[in-house]
């Protein structure tokens, strides 16, 4: 991803019978794509976005998730063009299809297939949606929410809030007939692949007052709001209202993921700053095959640790006629993906390890009173689970093995030297070290990404004292 940033990026090694939409639909995510040429015999093309910041956004966000079309991977970098001169003759079918692609995204008209016939719409609906999200298995944010309603006309105001542990929203639009084509369309539908499913019900409120405009409150039409300092965004009123309100919602079968083209709902992501495999749903397979493991030094809890950066790993079973293979259960299919993605081909003990995805669907616990010499373990009520709350930080901290580490929790008796000698006891070399401001975090950058590694796994969850256990992060970051 080297070269200086641009807003026209370079993208290689496409299938060949790539079309423009897919690659559009690429940059989609992340801001306006304003112009692209294909060059079909050489399975290149130039993408260009209305802003360098989306060029800069999209060429981070991939090169954590390596993007493919049709299933082959595909490399994006920036082009040393500034912008795309093209022959608009030869272009035209380009130019089509992005002015087709735009047209959808910016209309406000309703998506095909969910037009209402006027009559349908019942008089005295509120123009306010109260949404639930079930499934929550990654963070959904305001700004996400404010992309998939607007479809439906102009949302004024959102509020959103945690409630008996869910994640609600309620949103505002101009007209009761908005609110009305924006339920009858989405009610139901994942926002991203099988998970973050809306339910939508019409709230008895019919105006929200928003005092903040912050990440958990907007009102669109008065900018001037300040940004409060993380009080609730929600008034008494609105509370005592919504206490009655508790009229459960039906569950219809989940339908396809929202019209978000497949790429873009592993991108609203991006802009959530976490990383969803596009095309790749949250029910898929959980179980991972490792191999080529040391079997002299790896153990259940070393492996639960090193995959455990990338999901909540369930059970770990290394296999008993051949203990350099292990298989490894996460909690979903987008987890057992990413681990996958970041963790093939690494060292780990000294040897490089093979990931895949096994086609177990679950792993088999040892059956009572057998002894399995500790081979096989369950994780599943671990404390230790990074990624349990839906919306946690972790979410957004989830980057591939890397010689610099982030550490947190650290209690204010430690000082740099203690962590120092710490890191240098697990065999590696310690090359900097640097505190955050608030000495509770620091980053620590040993000589190799094998070093890393190896740290990561015998110094996630020390026991620094004073009842403070080290957590020990991969970071983006260098020193």
């Amino acid at each position: 991803m080297d070269g200086a940033p641009s807003r026209v990026l370079h993208i290689r090694k496409l299938p060949g019978e790539v079309t423009e939409t897919e690659v559009i639909a690429l940059g989609l995510p992340f801001g306006k794509v304003t112009n692209i040429l294909m060059l079909k015999g050489k399975n290149q093309a130039f993408l260009e976005l209305a802003t360098e910041e989306a060029a800069i956004t999209m060429v981070n966000y991939y090169s954590a998730v390596t993007p493919h079309l049709r299933n082959q991977p595909i490399y994006i970098q920036y082009s040393n063009h500034k912008e795309l001169k093209t022959d608009n003759t030869l272009n035209q079918r380009a130019q089509a299809v992005l002015q087709a692609v735009t047209a959808v995204q910016t209309a406000n008209t309703p998506l095909s297939g969910t037009t209402v016939s006027e009559s349908a719409v019942t008089p005295a609906q509120s123009p306010v949606l109260r949404i639930i999200i079930d499934n929550m298995y990654y963070p959904v944010t305001l700004d996400v929410l404010h992309q998939i309603f607007s479809k439906f006309g102009a949302v004024l105001k959102i509020i959103t809030f945690t409630k008996n542990n869910q994640f609600q929203a309620l949103l505002q639009y101009g007209d009761p007939v908005n609110a009305q084509q924006a339920k009858l369309a989405l009610d139901g539908q994942n926002i991203y692949n099988a998970c973050c499913t809306l339910r939508i019900d019409f709230s008895k409120l019919v105006n929200l007052n928003v005092k903040y405009n912050n990440d958990k409150s907007r009102d669109y039409t008065r900018p001037d709001l300040p940004s409060g300092d993380g009080q609730p965004a929600l008034d008494p009123a609105i509370a005592a209202a919504f206490a009655k309100e508790t009229s459960l919602l039906a569950v219809p079968g989940a339908l396809s993921p929202l019209a978000i083209p497949n790429a873009a709902a592993a991108a609203a992501a991006a802009a959530a700053g976490r990383v969803g495999m596009p095309g790749v749903s949250a029910g898929g397979n959980t179980v991972l095959l490792v191999s080529n493991l040391n079997e002299e030094m790896v153990t259940p809890q070393s492996l639960f640790t090193l995959f455990g950066v990338y999901g909540d790993v369930q059970r770990v079973k290394i296999l008993y006629n051949k203990k350099d293979s292990a298989l490894i259960q996460m909690a979903d299919g987008n987890q057992s993906q990413l681990a996958m993605n970041h963790l093939n081909g690494q060292k780990m003990y000294g040897k490089i390890i093979r990931v895949t995805l096994s086609k177990h669907q679950t792993v088999q616990l040892p059956r009572e009173g057998l002894d399995d010499q500790g081979l096989t373990k369950d994780f599943g009520n671990s404390p230790l689970h990074r990624f349990k709350k839906p919306g946690s930080k972790n979410f957004q901290n989830i980057f591939p093995p890397s010689a610099t580490l982030h550490l947190s929790n650290i209690p204010p008796s430690v000082a740099e030297e203690d962590l120092r000698t710490l890191f240098a006891n697990t065999g590696g070399t310690v090359k900097a070290f640097k505190f955050f401001q608030d000495h509770k975090m620091a980053l620590l950058q040993m000589a190799t990404v094998e070093e890393a590694i190896q740290a990561l796994i015998d110094l996630h969850n020390y026991n620094l004292g004073e009842n403070h256990h080290l957590r020990v992060s991969f970071s983006k970051s260098t020193i």
